[in-house]
């Protein structure tokens, strides 16, 4: 049990959350790079040209210059071992953004200098509130023109509604950024330029704010500038206070360059120290599971054809307790049947090496010959429980689309069925209507592109696509039958057989209330 107890509390998992060009995937790359996972970082810079960053796999998403997929990077640094959940970029693929939050302990979310709090940020802020998770600031890209980093704190606490606490400040603004004051160490740490962009640890010097030699290096009226941050800091600004980051109340912020390196290492090694280890998780009981406990795990994420030469079919575990072992037999709850789990794998973005042993706070891969669906329960243990699951968000988007060529229906539907257990795409199927046809309905727009991208070239199918003006789906409570309805408003079924209605418009969803007593209408669906 010693050896148990000291192997979950090294483990440190976190997703990566923020407005699409913030900087997430450069940030990720650092932090691989800081950890030895990776020798040298590629620049983002270079998308375009011959390097990829290491978590964007899918092909699209190299033609793009955008993540959409949510990838598990696994490293160890300083005695920890860390999974990074590295989350899509594009707001479009927010869903997914949803579940990898929910295998998280904490996020780190990174915030543009120059631009600040953006759209995308506030949404997935409020879902990691919403989950009462610890959040970690790092503002990104003062190496360019940049936002006074006081009004930036301000703007957290305004748009976001949350009090921050610098651990380090910048030195330097406006594209002439030579390095940050640690407040907890009351040490300068200015870096050297180099002329490699990034793709190596960048060195520094250190020293004191009471250095004079430091004052001549960054300039007088720098140094002075600083030490007047310094006291209106420790005069007015939130103390640091580790209980009230661990409950979500306080976010530290950190300030750097993740292009450069600047404050990256600093960044890691601080948020390694004040982040906790695995943390209990609910059953849908409303029961606290132990992490130190009996194993068990939940299933977050189904990404097939990760390997287009195996296309194979991986189901993403986070192990919520215990300790995993590479063909131990569980108890698959959903399926109410014992699996032996033979082929465990750990990910490094593409890269895959099978795994012996894990603990909680693990992200493992598991071989799906279709078995998994999202939210799944795998449990080691006497008494059968269920964790919390992971709901279905009502897509926005809406199209019908069926195979161009008749011949590779098969295909098609292979594929389809495959994206939605995804959680890609949801299927409805609208009664009444021959089976040639489906509805695919999408959070966000580009995954409709996804769709096709991946049907042509995972499945070899090309799709015929007409867009639909519906923009709500609801799920309804009974039966749909003898309902008044609008004539825009359309009755279908979803994957499950499960009657939902599909809306032009808000007008429509008021309508069908108003005239439907006792109509129950959801916009997230039930998890049978």
């Amino acid at each position: 049990m010693p050896e148990l107890h000291s192997e979950i509390d090294k483990r440190r998992t976190f997703a990566i959350i923020s407005h699409p060009d913030a900087g997430k995937t450069t940030l990720t790359e650092k932090l691989l790079l800081y950890g030895g996972a990776i020798r040298l970082a590629g620049s983002v810079k270079a998308r375009k040209a011959a390097r990829h960053a290491t978590s964007d796999w899918m092909e699209l998403e190299k033609q793009r210059g955008i993540s959409v997929t949510s990838s598990v990077m696994q490293f160890e640094y300083d005695g920890y071992k860390i999974n990074i959940l590295d989350t899509p970029g594009h707001e479009d693929f927010s869903e997914d953004t949803y579940r990898t939050l929910v295998a998280a302990d904490s996020a780190v979310m990174i915030i543009d200098g120059a631009k600040g709090v953006e759209k995308q940020t506030i949404k997935l802020f409020q879902v990691c509130k919403m989950r009462g998770i610890p959040i970690f600031t790092f503002i990104n890209k003062m190496d360019r023109a940049a936002k006074d980093p006081f009004a930036l704190m301000t703007e957290l606490e305004d748009v976001l509604g949350i009090r921050s606490c610098p651990v380090n400040w910048p030195i330097g603004t406006d594209g002439d950024f030579k390095g940050i004051y640690h407040r907890d160490l009351n040490e300068i740490e200015l870096y050297e330029t180099s002329t490699e962009h990034g793709a190596k640890k960048v060195n520094s010097q250190k020293g004191t704010v009471e250095d004079t030699a430091f004052a001549k290096i960054i300039g007088e009226s720098y140094h002075d500038k600083l030490v007047e941050d310094i006291a209106l800091l420790d005069e007015a600004g939130e103390q640091f206070d580790l209980e009230r980051i661990k409950t979500g109340e306080l976010t530290p912020i950190f300030f750097g360059s993740a292009m450069n390196n600047f404050g990256v290492e600093p960044f890691l090694e601080r948020f390694l120290r004040y982040t906790s280890p695995p943390l209990a998780r609910k059953t849908k009981a409303g029961v606290t599971v132990d992490p130190y406990g009996d194993f068990s795990g939940f299933i977050f994420k189904i990404q097939a054809n990760m390997d287009p030469q195996h296309r194979d079919r991986i189901a993403f575990m986070r192990i919520a307790s215990g300790e995993f072992n590479k063909g131990m037999s569980v108890t698959h709850v959903q399926a109410h049947k014992k699996i032996k789990l033979a082929q465990p794998t750990q990910f490094m973005a593409q890269d895959r090496e099978i795994v012996e042993t894990a603990y909680a706070g693990d992200i493992i891969g598991l071989f799906d010959p279709g078995i998994f669906s999202l939210g799944d329960t795998l449990i080691d243990a006497k008494t059968e429980f269920e964790f919390e699951g992971i709901p279905i968000f009502a897509p926005e988007y809406f199209s019908r689309i069926s195979a161009i060529d008749s011949l590779k229906r098969k295909q098609f539907l292979k594929g389809v069925e495959q994206l939605a257990k995804e959680g890609a795409i949801q299927v409805f199927k609208q009664n009444n209507i021959g089976r040639e046809e489906l509805i695919v309905g999408v959070v966000g727009a580009l995954q409709i592109e996804v769709l096709e991208f991946r049907l042509k070239n995972e499945y070899g199918v090309e799709i015929r696509m007409n867009r639909l003006p519906f923009r709500h789906v609801r799920w309804v409570d009974g039966d749909s039958e003898s309902l008044s309805l609008t004539s825009t408003t359309v009755k279908a079924k979803d994957a499950l057989q499960r009657d939902v209605l599909l809306f032009e418009n808000e007008w429509s969803i008021a309508w069908a209330k108003d005239n439907n007593k006792d109509l129950m209408l959801h916009d997230v669906a039930p998890r049978d």
